[in-house]
């Protein structure tokens, strides 16, 4: 049974590379900006499952702090491009003072 997952395993991890390579085409061609930003998004979480696959693979728990570092860096990263996307900036140096 165990040679049967690392089949299935292996099998998942090209299909995974596979996908990528999409994902990398329409982050160079993406019609607007927009589609590049939620391309980036999915190659994040992509990469976060064939992490979790050659974890399985290699039989180790240690690659699951990457996939929590890389889940938290692409939630940065989507909110700053989102915030970017939404108002052309990420920081607001100008705030209304009342006093």
């Amino acid at each position: 049974m165990t040679n049967f997952i690392n089949i299935v395993v292996i099998i998942s991890i090209i299909i995974f590379a596979f996908a990528m390579l999409g994902m990398i085409y329409r982050v160079i061609k993406g019609p607007t900006l927009h589609d590049r930003v939620i391309t980036l998004d999915a190659f994040g979480v992509t990469l976060m499952g064939m992490i979790g696959l050659v974890s399985m693979a290699l039989d180790t728990s240690y690659l699951l702090v990457v996939i929590m570092l890389i889940g938290m860096i692409g939630f940065i990263a989507t909110i700053g491009f989102a915030k970017f996307l939404e108002k052309g900036v990420i920081i607001e140096n100008d705030r209304d003072n009342n006093s």
